[in-house]
Order: C-alpha cells, then sequence, then structure tokens
C-alpha cells in the first residue's frame, strides 16, 4: 500500500474534515404551505371540539441534524388563510371579537431555543405574537424525514409538533370558560431547500 507523504497526509485530513464540517452545517428550508397545517381546537360548551386551520403559512426553517440547538424556525400565519370550514364563523373568528384581523392581521412564530428530547425528538421555544401580545411558547416536536422530496428534486424535511396555549393570554378572550380558554395546536409541516435564484419554476 502506497504511503502518503506527510504534506499530503495533512492535505488529506483538512480536506476531510472541510467535507465533513460542511455536511453538518445547518441547512436552510422554506416552509412549504401546501404541504403545512396548523390546526388548532377548542371544546364548545363542552359539546363539540371544532378546529380550524391556519393557512397560507409562509416561513424558514433551519435545521442542523448534527447541533440541533444550532437550527431555527420563525414563521408567519396570515389570518386572511384562516379557515374554520364555514364562511361565517371565519368572518366572526377575524372580528374584533377574536383576532381583530384588519388590526392584526397576521399571527407570528420565532424561535429562542431548539434541543433535543430523545431521538427524533426536539423542544422549541419562541416567541409567539398574536393580537399584538408576545408570549413564550414551547412545542413538541417529531422529526418525521429528511432527505431527497421526490418531486421537487431537492433537500427537504418534515416535522409534526403540538403545543396548548391559553387564548386569554393573547387577549382572545371571547365566551371564556364556556368556550375553552385552553387551544390545542397540531402542526405538520414540510419544508424544501429553495430553488437557486434565476432557475425555473417547476
Amino acid at each position: 500500500m502506497q504511503m502518503l507523504s506527510p504534506r499530503r497526509a495533512a492535505l488529506a485530513a483538512a480536506l476531510s474534515l472541510f467535507a465533513a464540517s460542511a455536511f453538518a452545517a445547518p441547512v436552510t428550508y422554506k416552509l412549504d404551505p401546501n404541504h403545512t397545517n396548523v390546526l388548532a381546537s377548542w371544546s364548545h360548551f363542552g359539546f363539540s371540539n371544532p378546529f380550524a386551520n391556519f393557512g397560507q403559512v409562509d416561513g424558514t426553517l433551519v435545521y442542523d441534524a448534527e447541533d440541533v440547538s444550532k437550527s431555527s424556525v420563525e414563521v408567519k400565519l396570515p389570518l386572511a388563510g384562516l379557515n374554520s370550514f364555514t364562511a361565517d364563523f371565519d368572518e366572526h373568528l377575524k372580528s374584533a371579537d377574536f383576532f381583530d384581523a384588519a388590526k392584526y392581521p397576521e399571527i407570528t412564530f420565532k424561535s429562542t431555543k431548539v434541543e433535543s428530547a430523545g431521538k427524533g425528538k426536539l423542544k422549541v421555544t419562541g416567541d409567539l405574537t398574536v393580537k399584538g401580545v408576545t408570549k413564550p411558547a414551547v412545542l413538541d416536536v417529531t422529526l418525521n424525514k429528511a432527505g431527497v422530496q421526490p418531486l421537487a428534486k431537492r433537500e427537504a424535511v418534515g416535522f409534526d409538533a403540538t403545543t396548548t396555549l391559553k387564548r386569554s393570554e393573547f387577549g382572545v378572550d371571547k365566551y371564556v370558560p364556556n368556550v375553552s380558554d385552553e387551544v390545542k395546536l397540531q402542526i405538520t409541516t414540510e419544508a424544501v431547500v429553495p430553488k437557486p435564484e434565476g432557475e425555473k419554476k417547476e
């Protein structure tokens, strides 16, 4: 077996280290609104448990599989995309009784810390802003899959997440406690590495 000279060995080691660090670097993804649902559910006088979807999501996700603490997420949920599957109720939810969408047109979440919670599990803490009020929120997150998305032919990652919030803390307190103060959020999202600028859309 041919031995490498000290100089070549050092160069090979440096290239190997560079390649490893490049592979482990955080990857930036764009959330796919067509494959993202943010579902809120609550109790209505104890009779039913309705839910609504916050669609039209816009956001960026940075994920570092080697060091999850370097990961982050920033999301905007335009209230124009709120869908309770009943048009009249959509308008009521967007009114000043609830979200006052004319004055506060979007909900935002910006992570402040990402921690490992076991294999394939994360705990994401961030600032949630609803109706002009910002409060901390913690998401329990499950990594579904990371790899090449076959249709987009680009790297993608998918997560599910859950949390429970008290809507009254954000000034959305109409009909509490008959309509439950606690709102459960169930999130599923897919995010894809954006195409390079100038490349034609599929």
